[in-house]
């Protein structure tokens, strides 16, 4: 159970703090439901206690648990899924909601990934951003560091591996001509970097 003053992250929306806890009665029953204002966007969400699991609701991420965020930002494996935008974008979003630190982080890798082989339309674009500043908000609350410094180092991982994944496109080019997909419109074509 969460107290009043703690932080806690709510799937989709993101880190907020337990404003308070009140008791509310809807046809005839009375329920408690903690009464959140989320950090980013200053909504009040009221989600009933006993529901709090079901909802995804959950504790900051510990800071010995960041670096696997970091890992999966880290990884190599490069990744296009030429599957139409709409089919992603709901995948993407069962992964934002899924309110799993780890899941938001490979969204982001995937979306980051993408804009390599192809321009991002705007909902991917407002996705990237969403799942980035989740990551960001929940990271810098982690580890009691200020967000443009966890910005930074994000932008730091990605710019390696844009260095690497330059390097692995000018080698694949030159090899065999451009990796044009698997025909069909469908599936994912992966290579790992060097």
């Amino acid at each position: 159970m969460f107290q009043i003053g703690e932080v806690a992250v709510y799937p989709g929306h993101g880190v907020g703090r337990i404003e308070s806890i009140e008791e509310k009665e809807f046809s005839g029953t009375k329920q408690s439901f903690y009464i959140i204002r989320i950090l980013d966007t200053d909504m009040t969400i009221m989600i009933p206690i006993d529901g709090a699991q079901n909802a995804g609701l959950r504790c900051v991420i510990e800071s010995n648990k960041v670096t696997k965020v970091y890992e999966i930002l880290k990884e190599k494996n490069v990744t296009y899924d030429n599957s139409p935008w709409n089919r992603r974008y709901k995948e993407y979003m069962e992964r934002i909601k899924s309110g799993s630190i780890y899941e938001v982080a490979t969204v982001l890798k995937e979306l980051y990934n993408l804009r390599h082989w192809k321009e991002l339309s705007f909902g991917e674009k407002k996705m990237f951003e969403i799942a980035r500043g989740l990551i960001t908000k929940e990271l810098s609350i982690a580890l009691s560091k200020e967000e443009m410094k966890i910005e930074r180092e994000i932008d730091k991982i990605f710019s390696a591996i844009e260095n690497s994944s330059n390097e692995l496109k000018s080698a694949t080019n030159k090899g065999n001509g451009a990796n044009k997909g698997n025909g069909t419109g469908k599936g994912k074509i992966s290579t790992r970097a060097q």
